[in-house]
């Protein structure tokens, strides 16, 4: 689907190591409902499971049902995690073609979303990076990796 990102790609087939492994990148948050928002409406993802009250942990798995990762968010009942420790927590996302590229800044501005000066002036550049409601970075860079 145009605008869409979806380029986070991990390729099997390798001779060695983990070629079936799938890939949860999992992170608390004190914000679930609007962490969910962020990664849905502003880039895209869908919402793959979620769960409540599991041994008191929240959570909801997002991405994209025919790939081989996805993202995990957590909250427990009570208990508070805080901001992103550093400016240069990231996940970066490649996203080659300036159109799709353009279109994911416009849904994540028209959302709301803060687009900051990256920490490493790298990714300012040839990208874009977004704080997300806990103040982890997103960062869309328009190239390949």
């Amino acid at each position: 689907m145009p605008g869409y990102i979806w380029v986070l790609h991990l390729h099997s087939g390798y001779d060695e190591g983990m070629n079936a492994a799938q890939v949860r990148i999992a992170r608390p948050t004190d914000s679930l409902e609007d962490v969910t928002q962020f990664y849905t409406a502003g880039l895209g993802f869908e919402v793959l499971s979620r769960f409540e009250d599991h041994e008191g942990f929240d959570g909801v798995m997002l991405g994209h049902r025919d790939a081989p990762w996805h993202l995990e968010f957590t909250h427990k009942r009570g208990h508070r995690v805080g901001r992103a420790p550093t400016q240069d927590h990231l996940l970066v996302f490649y996203v080659p073609d300036r159109g799709e590229w353009e279109l994911a800044v416009a849904r994540l501005e028209i959302m709301g979303a803060r687009s900051v000066p990256a920490f490493n002036p790298f990714w300012d550049r040839d990208g874009r990076t977004f704080e997300d409601p806990d103040g982890y970075r997103v960062v869309l860079q328009n190239t390949s990796w």
